[in-house]
């Protein structure tokens, strides 16, 4: 009964073997891939910015004057009316190697303060939202929401709060268009997002 035993055992420890070196192997390829790369995007000439897709903040069509007396919904506004000042671009899925291939090494650090603005602004908006929502401010809350939802957010809760009040409204077919939206995002929250719009349409049938 030894011997099988320990032929097996000598097997399975030459296929363990055998597999973790392929293992290596592959990791061992990614990490030369992902250095040759990252030398290749930090040679990669400065292009110029002016064909970015920059979001502008419509200041005019939002409600700035609601509730702005509430010490959450002020800090809120006041970022909003930073941010429209600053340059904005949604950059969401890509990686600052992806970043300087495509705009140049020396450009890193603008294009990463504009994500982060981007960033910045899609959970002001939520925040915002969800705090005039609360107050029973249901339009206002849908005209800050539908404006995120057409600069591409990734916040799932926007999504699922815009889904609501459309529910809410008696219009729950407008749940068809933020799935179209949410499918084209390039974020990792995106079947996150989709599978809930989805099932809300299920409840709602």
């Amino acid at each position: 009964m030894r011997l099988p035993f320990l032929a097996s055992f000598i097997v399975f420890i030459i296929w363990l073997s055998y597999e973790i070196k392929k293992s290596r192997r592959a990791i061992d390829r990614q990490q030369n891939a992902f250095w040759e790369r990252e030398r290749q995007a930090n040679r990669t000439r400065k292009k110029p910015l002016d064909t970015l897709d920059y979001i502008t903040i419509p200041l005019h069509a939002l409600p700035m004057g609601i509730c702005s007396e509430q010490p959450q919904v002020a800090e809120c506004l006041d970022l909003i009316r930073s941010l429209s000042e600053q340059k904005i671009v949604n950059f969401t899925g890509y990686s600052n190697t992806d970043l300087k291939l495509m705009y140049g090494a020396p450009n890193i650090t603008l294009l990463s303060e504009y994500d982060q603005n981007y960033t910045l602004l899609v959970r002001t908006l939520q925040k915002w939202a969800s705090l005039l929502h609360a107050q029973g401010y249901v339009n206002e809350a849908k005209t800050i929401l539908e404006f995120a939802v057409s600069i591409r957010t990734d916040v799932s809760g926007s999504y699922r709060l815009l889904a609501s009040i459309y529910r809410m409204e008696g219009t729950p077919e407008k749940n068809a268009g933020l799935i179209e939206t949410a499918m084209t995002l390039n974020s990792s929250m995106k079947d996150v997002i989709v599978r809930t719009l989805q099932e809300s349409g299920q409840s709602d049938g």
